[in-house]
Formats: C-alpha cells, sequence, structure tokens
C-alpha cells in the first residue's frame, strides 16, 4: 500500500505579510520614518517640537487641494489650475478686505470663489467635452491673469486680526488649526473615497467610464462634483496660506500644482485613473514635508527643491512602469 504524498498546506499568512510589506504606503512610511531618522541627526534643531510643528506648514495647505486632486486623477481627471485658483481667490480675499468685511466674511469669499473656479472648469470639461489637462491649463492662465490685473505689483495687507487665526493660530500647544484641518480633511477624504458609493463610482468611472455609465453611475455628474471639490479645497487652502502670510500677492502659491500633483501621484493614486488611497497620499504629504524642512534647515537653495520635486514626480511615475516591463 503506497502513502499518499502530503498535501501543500500555502502559507497563507506568509503571503498576505509580504503582500502587506509590498504595499506603497508602507514603503511610504519606511521612507517618511528614514527622512525624519536622517534629518534628526543632520541638524540638532530638527527635533525641537516647535520646530516639527513649522514643519507641518510645508505640506498641510498643498494636502488639502492634494485629497481633492487624488479624486479628481482617480477619476481619470486632472486640475492644473489649483494654484490659480488659490491665487484669485485670494485677491477677492483681499478687495473684500479693503471693503471692510470682516474674517467670516472673508472666509467665505475665499471657499465661494474656490468653488465658483471648480464650477467653471468642471463646466469647460464636463459641459463642452475639453479634455481636462488643455481646460485647466487655460483656466490656469485665466485665473492668476485676473490676479496680477487686479493687484499688478502691489499686495493687500492689514487682514483683520481674528482672520490670522486659521494659518497662525494653535489649538493646543504645537498642534496648530492647519495641522487639525488636515487631519479633519484626511479622514473625511478616506471616509469618502474608500467607505461611501461615492467613492465606490470614483474608481468606477476611472477604470472603465463606460462601463461605469452603462451601469448607471452618472459619470458626468461625478466628475462635475470632484472638479468642485477641487475647487472648494483650493479655497480653503487660500484661506489657510493668506492667513498665515498676512498678506496676498498674485504671485502667491506659484507652482504649486507641480507639488500638488507630484504629492498625489506620489501617494500612490494612478495617473492613469482608477487606483489610489487617501493614506497613501497622508504618507506623502509627511515625507515631502520632511524634506522640504529639512533642506530648509541645512540652507539648501529653493531651486534644488525644485529640482528634486521634479526628479520625484518623473520616478514615481516611472518606477512602475520599468518594474512591470521588468517582471
Amino acid at each position: 500500500m503506497t502513502t499518499p504524498a502530503p498535501r501543500h498546506i500555502p502559507d497563507r499568512q506568509g503571503r498576505a505579510m509580504s503582500r502587506l510589506v509590498l504595499r506603497w504606503e508602507v514603503l511610504l512610511a519606511v521612507v517618511a520614518l528614514a527622512i525624519f531618522v536622517v534629518n534628526s541627526l543632520a541638524s540638532p534643531w530638527f527635533l525641537d517640537p516647535w520646530n516639527l510643528s513649522d514643519a507641518t506648514f510645508n505640506f498641510t495647505e498643498k494636502a488639502l487641494i492634494g485629497f481633492a486632486m487624488a479624486l479628481l486623477i482617480i477619476a481619470g481627471e486632472i486640475d492644473l489650475s489649483v494654484a490659480s485658483i488659490l491665487a484669485l481667490a485670494s485677491t477677492a480675499m483681499g478687495v473684500a478686505m479693503t471693503l471692510g468685511a470682516g474674517t467670516p466674511v472673508l472666509v467665505l469669499t475665499g471657499l465661494a470663489v474656490g468653488l465658483a473656479c471648480g464650477a467653471v472648469n468642471g463646466a469647460l470639461v464636463i459641459g463642452l467635452g475639453l479634455p481636462s489637462i488643455v481646460a485647466t491649463i487655460g483656466t490656469m492662465s485665466l485665473y492668476r491673469g485676473i490676479s496680477f490685473i487686479v493687484l499688478g505689483d502691489q499686495a493687500f495687507t492689514g487682514y483683520p486680526e481674528g482672520f490670522a487665526w486659521f494659518g497662525q493660530g494653535y489649538v493646543w500647544w504645537v498642534i496648530s488649526v492647519e495641522l487639525c484641518l488636515f487631519a479633519l480633511a484626511a479622514i473625511v477624504f478616506a471616509v469618502l473615497l474608500h467607505r461611501t458609493g461615492f467613492g465606490r463610482a470614483v474608481f468606477a468611472v476611472g477604470l472603465n467610464p463606460v462601463a461605469a455609465l452603462f451601469s448607471g453611475i452618472r459619470v458626468g455628474r461625478v466628475r462635475f462634483i470632484l472638479f468642485l471639490m477641487t475647487g472648494l479645497m483650493s479655497g480653503l487652502a487660500a484661506v489657510c496660506l493668506t492667513s498665515r502670510l498676512g498678506s496676498t500677492r498674485p504671485s502667491i502659491a506659484t507652482g504649486w500644482e507641480l507639488e500638488v500633483v507630484t504629492m498625489v501621484v506620489l501617494g500612490g493614486i494612478s495617473i492613469t485613473g482608477g487606483a489610489g488611497s487617501i493614506p497613501g497620499v497622508v504618507l506623502a504629504a509627511l515625507v515631502m514635508g520632511l524634506v522640504t524642512f529639512g533642506f530648509g534647515l541645512l540652507n539648501v537653495p529653493g531651486i534644488v527643491m525644485s529640482i528634486f520635486i521634479g526628479l520625484m514626480l518623473i520616478g514615481v511615475i516611472a518606477l512602475p512602469r520599468l518594474w512591470s516591463r521588468r517582471r
């Protein structure tokens, strides 16, 4: 009588651990921890609690836009006008301030202008059928141009003292208002994307808009809502940044569109749509914030940071393609 061959029992726990280790979010967490350690060794002032609190200002405002941008890119669209929306919203708040508006009106003005700009972008893409990259490049110049027409080489200053709370205030000790807004936005967008029917619709639209349409999803409405959300979050970032700086210039937030897109793509959002997560964007924001602050402590020129961001954007887009080809 022959002895039956032993059955092969798959190591499911080991495979689950391998998948966990290979997750992009885990890699980002390791990178963030490594950068934190390197910064702490490179500068004796890095671990000061107030310096760490200041480091959060390097990413909170950009991340507020990045959360909405993540959903938009997952749905297969993009908005390159976010920095110009921020500039126009800040300019509108400056005009309202000169007319005697108080803090509540200033905040509402910034949010309303951001929402209106998002609606214009959505109308161009959804209503007229323009490619989002082309439409938002056009509105990027339009919104920034309006700010320059209103201000020229001047600046709005003299905002009310209460308005400074959004960008300079602290909730408790070194926990800033902006950091709390960042955490709240991360939770809201994570729940929206990963725990609601709307989030599932966003993934479906990004994966296959035609199939999503035939399955009953109103693709145009989903995308229009995402453009509105991106504009609104750009308006919120304008409130925070203008409050923190205490002034408005037409050149405010120049180049932020590149940094926001880099943050989102670094966070694991597929540039072709249909994949990604909000926790990844949170970790990418931490990584970029720590790198920026570390460079600042070491007195590295800003142009070097721009080169680094450009290389990072190319790298995070190219590496997955190179890896898939090698496999």
